[in-house]
């Protein structure tokens, strides 16, 4: 179904501080680097109003990580790796209404890479307490409203006391403890939490007085908060986006932990073992199975960021792979807190697709290519012909072919740890472009599956709607192609191939089910679904005023093709469906006018094709012409399209 009107408004005001609140109103991931300069970090977080923390950690050298939050002051900060207290030696500038300024060089070493992820106050999501030690067991007040699923309590005025972390996956939480700074397992040495389990009000501690460095007597501290499947969030206010649990390794049959939701973000520690803490994050590159560049960071050390195949993100949790100790050990149990990926539905085409040349703005930074979001899907080739390269930030690093059925390769300049578009290039050159596309609700997914061993089952997206055209490519086989489903195939079991020019088929490819707001079918395929497969799925939908997936019928005469935009298509998609034909492509950064409009075939790898005009603007969406009465216009053929404001 399409979000309401009363939706889009909450939408558009949560981050205002009313109505709706979403995942992206109050936690972000923010890459950045030597480039960035002193300029504020524009996250959509209001920490001015709400409060909150952020935490920093350099990813190219061995830095600490380092956490400052609105309770203690842009002055003060903390170190996860260390047990040392409050610190002044850098600061922030100011926590703002979108984000944050910083000035001190230490959160932006030259010619390095940072992150940054901020936890913004919010019930049923991140508290932060600030209290005073009374060497008396006691009850603290909170703000959660809800009961907190992991809390770390920091003592700020010592410099040698530890990180003390409470987690409802530690088998009777409230009477054990773990520490964030060290690598040690749970333990019941000490009563840091009173044997008592918090509620949705306060939390409880132990008499502790140094070395248990909780509740001493005239000591101060910090209490980090952070719910666990509370609701509270998306269009209706019902739905989660934090969660934290523990699941037991296997090395032989890894289990699959399901969220209900696709994580962004997340934090484990092996509990019963003596591993390290780690977290992944999809900014910096956390994908689909069968990858070896995961890249990760520790709490408890200062390490630089590594790479590694630990865990697999998937459309409704994570899996864990191998048999690395340090995430899936045989027989240990491992707590985790995961953060939902954002959630919101677009506004306007620009907040969703971009088109760049290679290096147009000349600076020679990267990425290669800009845009003005994160980007999760780009699509390149060169105006003289080239290779139709398909990168996805779940794939990190590996490239698809759309004209090829190869599997997929590995390209080491397919990145996406950028904020502001993708590729590691710092060349200039107009002849290569891309097309680049941000997952959102209600207009485009990206899925990542893998084989299951049922053979025809209903894959989950998170589209919010029911996806009405989506093409799925198997990415370890050189021999099948991609193949695609349209709104305009319902009911019949057909399907139609992104690689070739032919028509559709009846081919048991998919089903005669039809796709639904949450899942999309697959018969017993080794295109879509077999023994052995990984696969990845492209979904988009209508959505108004931004996207339109639709179909028309040829007329040989100039034909209007209402999308229901305002100021016409940037982006023109189109295929022939009743007859073989190719797979025609249209944008406005080349050029989409009253005359000659240059196109590409996303089937084959020849250069762009001039001197034609078989597309001209409109308003509502585009016109085919009637000089296109022999390809994408011939009378009474039927055509499937993408369109996009």
């Amino acid at each position: 179904k399409m979000p309401s009107n009363k939706k889009l408004l909450q939408a558009a005001a949560g981050s205002a501080g009313g109505g709706a609140l979403y995942a992206e109103d109050v936690f972000s991931t923010y890459v950045y680097d030597a480039a960035h300069g002193t300029s504020p970090i524009v996250n959509g977080i209001n920490l001015a109003d709400d409060g909150g923390m952020v935490w920093f950690k350099n990813r190219t050298s061995a830095y600490s990580n380092v956490l400052f939050d609105t309770e203690r002051g842009i002055s003060n900060h903390l170190v996860s790796n260390t047990t040392a207290g409050n610190s002044t030696s850098i600061g922030l500038s100011s926590f703002n209404t979108d984000g944050f300024s910083f000035s001190g060089v230490n959160l932006n070493v030259n010619s390095e890479s940072h992150v940054a992820w901020t936890f913004r106050k919010a019930e049923k999501f991140f508290d932060i307490q600030e209290y005073t030690g009374t060497g008396v067991a006691r009850t603290i007040a909170h703000n959660l409203g809800s009961v907190p699923g992991c809390m770390i309590i920091k003592r700020t005025d010592l410099g040698s006391a530890n990180w003390f972390v409470y987690h409802i996956g530690i088998a009777t939480p409230q009477g054990y403890e773990i520490l964030l700074n060290t690598t040690a397992n749970a333990d019941t040495n000490s009563n840091v939490w009173n044997n008592t389990a918090p509620t949705d009000s306060v939390f409880s501690i132990g008499a502790g007085g140094s070395p248990y460095d909780w509740n001493a007597s005239g000591g101060t501290y910090i209490a980090y908060l952070f719910a666990s499947d509370a609701g509270g969030f998306g269009d209706d206010e019902d739905e989660n986006i934090i969660k934290c649990g523990s699941y037991v390794g296997n090395i032989s049959s890894p289990p699959v932990i399901n969220l209900g939701f696709e994580p962004q973000w997340i934090l484990f520690k092996a509990a019963t073992g003596t591993y390290t803490w780690t977290v992944f994050d999809v900014m910096r590159g956390w994908g689909a199975s069968g990858l070896t560049n995961d890249a990760k960071l520790h709490p408890n050390t200062s390490a630089a960021e590594s790479l590694d195949a630990w865990m697999n993100v998937t459309s409704t949790g994570f899996q864990p792979e191998g048999g690395d100790s340090s995430s899936n050990g045989n027989g240990v149990t491992y707590i985790y807190m995961a953060i939902r990926r954002p959630m919101k539905t677009p506004t306007a085409g620009t907040e969703v697709f971009a088109m760049d040349t290679l290096g147009s703005t000349g600076d020679a930074n990267q990425p290669g290519y800009r845009s003005p979001f994160p980007v999760d899907m780009g699509l390149k080739t060169a105006l003289t012909g080239n290779q139709r390269q398909i990168s996805t930030r779940l794939l990190q690093g590996t490239e698809l072919l759309t004209e090829s059925t190869a599997a997929e390769a590995a390209s080491s300049s397919k990145q996406f740890d950028y904020m502001n578009g993708t590729d590691t290039s710092t060349a200039t050159s107009s002849v290569n472009m891309m097309w680049m596309f941000k997952r959102a609700a209600g207009f485009m997914d990206v899925v990542a599956y893998e084989w299951n061993g049922t053979a025809t089952r209903d894959v989950v997206h998170g589209l919010t709607v029911a996806p009405e055209l989506y093409i799925v490519k198997r990415r370890n086989s050189s021999s099948l192609g991609w193949y695609a489903w349209h709104s305009a195939f319902a009911g019949t079991n057909s399907s139609i191939v992104l690689n070739t020019t032919a028509a559709k088929a009846t081919t048991g490819i998919f089903t005669t089910s039809d796709p639904t707001s949450s899942t999309f079918p697959v018969a017993n395929d080794g295109s879509v679904n077999a023994s052995g497969g990984t696969y990845i799925t492209y979904l988009f939908a209508t959505l108004a005023g931004i996207s339109k997936v639709g179909s028309y019928t040829g007329t040989g005469a100039d034909l209007n093709v209402s999308c229901g935009f305002t100021a016409g298509a940037r982006f023109i998609l189109i295929k022939r469906s009743d007859s073989a034909g190719d797979w025609y492509v249209w944008d406005s950064l080349r050029g989409i006018s009253a005359g000659n409009d240059p196109y590409f075939f996303l089937n084959d790898t020849a250069a762009e094709v001039t001197g034609t005009d078989y597309v001209d603007p409109l308003n509502a969406g585009f016109t085919v012409t009637s000089n296109a009465s022999s390809t994408v216009n011939v009378n009474g053929g039927t055509y499937i399209f993408l369109a996009i404001a």
